[in-house]
This record gives structure tokens, sequence and C-alpha cells, in this order.
């Protein structure tokens, strides 16, 4: 069987596809440890200044593992509500935490149903794509569960209490131009132009000082959670780092002598 996730790098983007299609590229154990390592690896790494995250086939992810739930609801091996706590804990909320840390900015380029779990793995990234033939929803009403990965805290965020609350309370599915309207995503392309809208947005941002999109994404992720005067505390010392840099003194001279800048990261 092929790996779980399909990774390209080009140019300092990253372009990572889930890999299994035939399920519809579900959020199992496997593929949260490809998700894990693959995402700690070139945020560490540092070479990869952008990464678009997407799903092969017709599906960007549906979710939750239904065949598996199932087994684990009446399958001989019921877990405890302690082991599925554990289960939760030690399995998909690693996602939106290690999210939550990176300071490589990730796109997601929603190519067709983002369900449950995947909906909530798309509102985990910095920015979202979507496809024409993009579905949204936060379904888990549905199967009789909640979300178990972080959802209740991230929507709201984006689309609005009363929004998510009511993708939440009905599980029904929005259009790629009702999530467009909600502000789920930022655009909507027709579904052959999805990657390569992707890759010029990520271009867009790859081609800026990379120390510096690092630290933009650090702050604006640490702004969603902390009092205006924490974030103010943060800026100025992000800002002092910031001006040292070797970028920002090429950004100011390509600026003087009218040509394009070449950052080095440093």
């Amino acid at each position: 069987m092929d790996a779980p996730l399909k990774v390209e790098i080009e140019d300092g983007i990253a372009l990572l596809t889930m890999n299994r299609a035939e399920s519809r590229n579900p959020l199992d154990p496997e593929m949260q440890d490809a998700l894990l390592d693959t995402l700690s690896e070139l945020d560490a790494g540092q070479e990869v200044r952008v990464a678009i995250l997407t799903g092969a086939g017709t599906a960007f992810c549906a979710g939750g593992n239904v065949r598996r739930m199932g087994e684990a609801a009446s399958g001989p091996k019921e877990r405890t509500p302690a082991q599925a706590r554990g289960y939760y804990r030690w399995g998909i909320q690693r996602i939106p935490r290690l999210l939550e840390q990176l300071e490589m900015p990730v796109i997601a380029a929603v190519n067709g149903p983002a369900m449950g779990a995947g909906l909530d793995l798309t509102c985990m990234c910095d920015l979202r794509i979507a496809a024409e033939s993009a579905r949204f929803a936060e379904s888990f009403v549905k199967l009789g569960i909640i979300p178990g990965d972080g959802g209740a805290w991230l929507l709201p965020r984006i689309v609005g209490f009363a929004r998510a609350s009511e993708m939440a309370l009905t599980g029904d599915s929005l259009t790629a131009q009702e999530a467009l309207a909600a502000g789920l995503v930022s655009r909507v392309v027709p579904d052959a132009e999805l990657i390569p809208a992707a890759r010029a947005l990520a271009a867009r941002i790859a081609a800026n000082p990379p120390q510096a999109v690092r630290m933009a994404r650090r702050l604006l992720r640490e702004a969603w959670n902390n009092r205006l005067d924490t974030v103010l505390e943060m800026s100025s010392a992000m800002q002092a780092v910031a001006h040292t840099t070797d970028d920002h003194k090429e950004a100011l001279a390509a600026m003087r002598e009218k040509r394009k800048p070449t950052y080095k990261g440093a």
C-alpha cells in the first residue's frame, strides 16, 4: 500500500496529498502519524516556506474512519470511556496542537467533501481555498458524537458563533459558495484550477522574507488567544528580532535600488 501522505517539494513549497482516495482520506491513526511526522519535519527544517494540504481523489477528507468507529462501538474490543478519552488525547488531538504551534504557514486546498474532522482539519490551517465541488460539514452529530478534535473551538472563531452553532447542531453541509459567504474559505475556483491557485498563493507568501513570515504567522496565532497588551509586547519583541535580520536589510536595499530582493532566511 502506498504511503498515507504523498509529499512533493518544489521552490520552497510542499504539496502534501492525503493519499487514501479509496476511503476518502480518513484521519485514521496512520494518516494522523503521517501528518504529524511530516509537518514537524518540514517546520523544523525551515527549507520549506509554505505547505499546501489537499486530498487524493474526489474528497478532501471524510473525517473519522466510520468502519473503525463501528468496530469500536459494538465490537468485542469496545473502548471504555477512559480508553476513548486517551484515544482522542493521544490521537487526533495531537494535530490541532501541532498546527497551532507551527511557524510554517499551511494552506488547505479543499478539493472535495471535508466532513467532520475533515472540516476541522481545514480550520486548523491558516488559509483555505475551495474547489467548486468542495463541501463542508461539521457532521459529528449525524453520527451521535461531538467534535472531539477541537472543532468547537476552531469553527466559531472562523465563521462566528451563530453559523458554527447551526453547522454543529444540524450537521448540514455548506457548498463551496456558501462556505465563501460564511468566511470559511477565502476563494472558490474551478476544480481544475485548485492546485495551481493554491501554488500561486503559496508562491506569493514564499516570496517574502521567511523569518518575517514565520514570526507573523506565530503572532497571528497568539493573537487569537491573548489580550491586546500581551500581543503588543510580543510584537515589540519579534519586531526587535526582525529589524536585525539580513533579509530586512536586503528588503530595504532592494527597494532603494528598485530591484527584486533575494531572501536567504537570515
